[in-house]
This record gives C-alpha cells, structure tokens and sequence, in this order.
C-alpha cells in the first residue's frame, strides 16, 4: 500500500517506518521497544505473505505463534503507535478492539489528526450506517474500530472478512481475564473473532498482567499460544507512597492542600467521587474539582473530560471509569481513596501520572478496616499483593513489580525508602495513631464519647493550619475510633474502669506503620 504522507523537507531518514512516523505523526525517534513491536508486525506479515496454506503451519509452534503477541508497555509508553505506524503501511485494514465506547470515539478523534482514516463499529447502528463504514473501508480507510460485544454478531464478522483485514490489535487486554471471566463475557468469544477473521498478526496490548492474568489473556485470544514482548515494567518517574487514615475524605482534601496538582481522586463508587468533590468545593472554591463516573451522560462526560484536559490546577474525582485511553500528559498526583482490588489495576490507575516523563505521586490511603477487609485473601494472591504493597516495611515499588512477575529494580522512589535516605524530622501521624496515642497516655481516661469530642477539637485544629477551615465532623471521629476497636488495637474496660478505653496488651494488634 502506498502511504500518501505529506512532503516534509525539513527531516529524512533512510529508514521508511522511522519517516512514515515523522510523515504522519511528526514523531522523528521510536523508542526501542515500540520499534521492536512494530518490527514484529510487519516481519510477521511478510512472513505470512510467503505461506500458500497458513493451516500446515499451526502445528510448527514457533511458526504458528510468529504474528501472535502479546506486548505490555507501561502506560504512557506509547503503545497506539504500535499498530497506528503499521495500519499506514500494510496493503488492508487493521481492526482495533477497544473496551469503551467512549474509547473508541477518543480514539477516532487522534487518529484524524494522525492523517489515520477509520471507521467505528458500535451496536445500535443502522443498516445504512452500517453500509457507509463498509464504503469508506473499501475507499481505504485503515483503522477499523470496534468493541467485543459488536463483534459477537455473525453477520457483520462474514462482512469484516470479506474486507481482508490484516492485523487485529486488542488494547486493555487484561480485560479478557478481568471482565470476561465476570461481566463481559463478549471478551471470552474473542478467540472465536479471531479464528473467523484470521489476519495474518493479531497483537494484544496491555500495561500490566502478572503471570496468572497472562496466561488467561494468552488461552483466551492464542491458544496459549502466543510470543510475549515484554519491556520494562518499572515506570521509575511514579514515586508510591501509602498514607493512614481512617477518615479517608479528609486525608485526601489534606492531600489536596498539598500535593502538586492537576491530580487525580479514585473513588471506589459514583457516590463517593460526587460527595468528595462536593467536600473538595466547600472547602477551596467552587469549580476547584469536579467528579467522573460512568453513570454520567456523554455531554457531560465530554465537558468534563475537556475542563481538566485544559486545567492545570484541578482535581478529579473519579471511578475507574475515568482511565483507559486516557492521555493528560502532566498529572502530577494520584490519589486512591480505596485500594485497587489487584496490584495490575493499581499499577494501571496509579500510571496516569507523568504521561509527560515528569515525576508524578501515586497516594494509596489505607486504614485499619482496609487492613481487616483484606486479611481475608490467602498470603501470595493477586488481591493480598495490595495489603502488602500498603503495610510493607521494605519497598513499596519491588512489591508491584514482585505482584507482576517482573524484575527487580532499585527503588526510584517510594515512600519508605525515602525516609532511609533521609529520615523526616518530624513524623505525621495518622488519625488514628494520634487517637492511640492519647489513648495510651490517658489509660482508662476517656469513654468513647469523650475521645470523640477531643479529637474533634484537636483534629480541627491541627487541619485548620493547614486547609484554613474545619473539616472535621463527629461522624468522623467516631469512625477512628471504631476501626481503632475492631482492629483490637483498644478497648472498652468492663470491670474497674467500666466504660473507659484502654490500650489492649493482651491481643495480637494488626501491624501498622504510618506514612
């Protein structure tokens, strides 16, 4: 296929992707493992061109596996690249397979300005719609862009053959193993897509797998049978760290006083990313945040999107929902009210950051009912690697990297090993260590009520310093004080000082350590 770029006179290289890069997207320099990814592609297809009858071949695994991959680039990394540069040189289209709708239509818009011509396939499209994406295909354009669910009809696959498709690329494709086995089973007929179509290279693309996830990714789309391209899993310019609250809200709206900005706020439900960033304006402007979930109409999600797209100093508060595809390039912090269920979507999430190669912060807050929650999950799974990334006492960054299989790495900057090099002067507690402390001295003083009053005062008071305004409630304080007694860290004396706390020394206390 001949690439109609446009003429540049001001760069030339010998090299005919490295110029069809420059040509299409003015990117003049490939970095090492995308320029490995697109070799693959193309190599593949070559090979594939040069075999009269694919079939004799599956039984050769090294030939069979030769066009299958499975590559993970961090986020950031430059992964759309990868099958953007070969659609533009290969002789028919490549399929992309997106997770989100909303994806999808993002996409669409960046491979416009790329001089990419696609189309998107969607459910709810009519007849007529239908026919115009088969016109434009059969006028050249060269993305294809579609979800797995519009993928199951029978009908448009017999038509997407017949449009010869040479290379499918599915990104997000952890999703096969996080969503097909559950809510989107449309991921587990995937392999069935692939088989139907049959391009000569399928690439399935991802930011983070561990080798469990891998090997479900691998047996739903290859057979179990594909080449693993697998670059460095360490993004060193994210720097972790873990803060202890028990009153989560009003860790992040101390967080949001001081950590850099534009940031990030993961919230675990569409309820709580609306209540944070209601608390967020009440306490530093209105328009200061605003929240994202997928409950929220296109237009607003759209105008939402585009106000912290163009913001350099607002947070947003967000679910899950707000992540896949996204490209701000200088979000300097992340933020995670709740845990990520797995150390794979942590990574992911916590990856939004330094899209721009900038130093950014991913903030975990972690309580003691975080600590009891995932007490329950057996030492070495996917789900305890975020209880040990969270109560760890060595390297917040080995135990991602540990959790994904990878290498070791010399920590570039997390928390703990920050305070080696240079321990704080002064150590900040956490809520509830305040509250034990004054517990531990004032042995059989308080009565709940009574701790619950101090600490509303002296909690103020400290915060006032620093955000100009009370943000502490009763309800606040009472939940420090359960979780204090549910993790057995107190209790109330029921024999001379009835009704009083005390520390307990008699029972095993969960080990905490505050950030």
């Amino acid at each position: 296929m001949e690439v109609q770029t446009e003429k540049n006179d001001d760069f030339h290289s010998e090299d005919f992707v490295t110029q069809t890069s420059y040509n299409s997207f003015g990117i003049k320099y490939l970095y090492p493992w995308q320029r490995l990814v697109v070799a693959n592609i193309l190599e593949a297809y070559e090979y594939q061109k040069n075999i009269s009858d694919y079939e004799e071949v599956r039984d050769e695994d090294d030939s069979f596996c030769k066009g299958r991959q499975i590559v993970l680039l961090p986020t950031g990394a430059g992964k759309s690249l990868c099958f953007q540069l070969p659609a533009l040189i290969l002789d028919g289209p490549t399929l992309v397979i997106y997770p989100l709708l909303a994806l999808m239509s993002d996409q669409q818009r960046r491979m416009q300005e790329g001089c990419l011509r696609s189309v998107i396939f969607r459910g709810g499209q009519s007849r007529e719609e239908r026919r115009e994406n088969f016109r434009l295909i059969g006028e050249g354009a060269q993305i294809i862009l579609a979800n797995p669910e519009v993928l199951q009809s029978e009908e448009l696959l017999e038509k997407l053959k017949s449009v010869n498709i040479k290379h499918i690329a599915i990104d997000e494709a952890h999703c096969c193993s996080e969503w097909g086995d559950s809510f989107r089973p449309a991921y587990l007929g995937l392999g069935k897509v692939i088989k139907t179509l049959n391009p000569p290279m399928i690439t399935a693309f991802t930011a983070t797998a561990s080798p469990k996830v891998l090997s479900r990714v691998s047996e739903i789309l290859f057979e179990s049978q594909a080449h693993i391209v697998r670059s460095d899993s360490d993004r060193q310019n994210i720097h972790y760290f873990v803060r202890y609250a028990s009153a989560k809200k009003k860790e992040a709206l101390y967080l949001a006083k001081t950590e850099a900005h534009p940031m990030i706020i993961f919230c675990g439900t569409r309820d709580k990313t609306e209540d944070m960033a209601k608390e967020l304006n009440l306490c530093f402007g209105q328009g200061s945040a605003r929240f994202y979930h997928a409950g929220m109409e296109k237009a607003e999600k759209d105008e939402t999107e585009k106000w912290f797209y163009e913001s350099k100093d607002g947070v947003l508060c967000a679910t899950c929902a707000y992540g896949m595809g996204v490209d701000k390039k200088d979000i300097k912090t992340v933020v995670h009210i709740e845990a990520s269920p797995t150390a794979e979507a942590y990574i992911q999430e916590a990856g939004r950051g330094g899209r721009d190669g900038s130093i950014a912060k991913a903030i975990l807050i972690w309580s003691l009912e975080d600590s009891l929650n995932y007490s329950v999950y057996e030492a070495g799974s996917r789900e305890a690697a975020m209880r040990e990334f969270a109560e760890t006492k060595d390297c917040r960054r080995q135990v991602l990297l540990d959790a994904l299989g990878a290498e070791k790495a010399v920590c570039s900057g997390c928390d703990l090993c920050n305070n080696r090099q240079n321990p704080p002067k002064k150590k900040r507690l956490a809520d509830w260590e305040y509250a034990f402390k004054i517990l531990k001295k004032s042995r059989n003083f308080y009565s709940e009520d009574e701790i619950e009053d101090e600490l509303y005062d002296r909690l103020n008071k400290t915060y006032r310093k620093a955000l100009g305004v009370n943000v502490w409630t009763h309800r606040d304080t009472v939940e420090v004080v359960k979780q204090l007694k549910d993790s057995g860290k107190v209790e109330e004396d029921n024999f001379l000082w009835k009704g009083r706390l005390r520390v307990c020394k008699n029972k095993k206390a969960l080990s905490q350590k505050s950030g």
